[in-house]
């Protein structure tokens, strides 16, 4: 990308080329999840921007003091991948030509065989746990970096993520941060008709956490929300981003359908045209 992204405008174009490039991945490999992957692009970009909100980079990917993420959607990958190949911890050519193929560690569920992937994940409800021993292992180190864990907001149907969420705050887990993607929508329907979460924030109040509701695609709110987490030293924090399934291509926002599928060549060609 060139120039630091600390900006809104460069927030805007290093997510752009997330949603991109997730698009051509789908494409290619003819896998899923196209809409999950760009509901979360613009958290991923605020998250691994130069200048941005992780204190993590090529050159310090193995330093203990490093911020961890950790993917619990780990079905919506691509978007992850395009953000760490655009800092430079994967090779964009590989990424492209080796996505989704056999062979290969570029699975189309997030992998820790890749470089800059701290767990791998897929099967809902585990992402969040490990985070919290994550936190956990940290806080015990006398280490200072923070964890942040991204869901979705159906994967909240399992119980081992309320198993975890019990757990951070009762432990007062302040170096630990959940995003939800809260696109709204889950695999087979709408989260509210399905498991309804609501009222969520409040929940998350009576479970001990620092709840904070924003809009999942307002840079400043993304921003303001993880400088209010970094000030809270008594409770672990949610941030719990509305957000648009299919985000950033017409024909695909707000629809079940691109849940699960890829585009076609006609339809990447024009969401790739609605995203320049």
């Amino acid at each position: 990308m060139g120039e630091d992204i600390d900006n809104t405008k460069n927030y805007s174009s290093m997510a752009r080329a997330i949603r991109r490039i997730s698009l051509i991945l789908a494409h290619n490999a003819n896998s899923s999840h196209s809409g999950g992957a760009l509901s979360m692009a613009d958290i991923l970009a605020v998250l691994y921007s130069e200048g941005g909100e992780l204190n993590i980079s090529p050159e310090t990917v193995e330093s203990p003091d490093r911020d961890r993420f950790v993917l619990s959607k780990g079905h919506c990958c691509a978007s992850l991948y395009a953000a760490l190949a655009l800092r430079g911890f994967l090779p964009m050519d590989d990424l492209l030509s080796e996505y989704g193929k056999n062979g290969t560690s570029y699975f189309t569920h997030v992998s820790h065989k890749l470089n800059g992937v701290e767990i791998s994940s897929g099967s809902l409800g585990h992402g969040l746990p490990v985070a919290v021993g994550i936190a956990i292992a940290g806080r015990a180190r006398n280490l200072d970096y923070k964890t942040f864990v991204l869901t979705g907001d159906g994967e909240l149907d399992e119980g081992s993520c309320w198993e975890a969420i019990l757990f951070a705050g009762n432990q007062q887990l302040s170096n630990l941060c959940l995003i939800v993607d809260s696109n709204k929508i889950q695999s087979l329907g709408n989260v509210a008709d399905i498991n309804d979460l609501a009222p969520l924030k409040r929940k998350f109040d009576d479970f001990k956490w620092n709840a904070i509701e924003i809009d999942g695609h307002d840079y400043s709110q993304i921003e303001d929300a993880f400088r209010t987490f970094r000030n809270e030293d008594k409770r672990p924090t949610v941030i719990i981003a509305d957000s648009v399934k299919g985000k950033g291509v017409s024909f695909m926002e707000n629809k079940l359908k691109w849940h699960y599928s890829s585009p076609n060549d006609e339809q990447l060609k024009a969401a790739l045209e609605e995203l320049l």
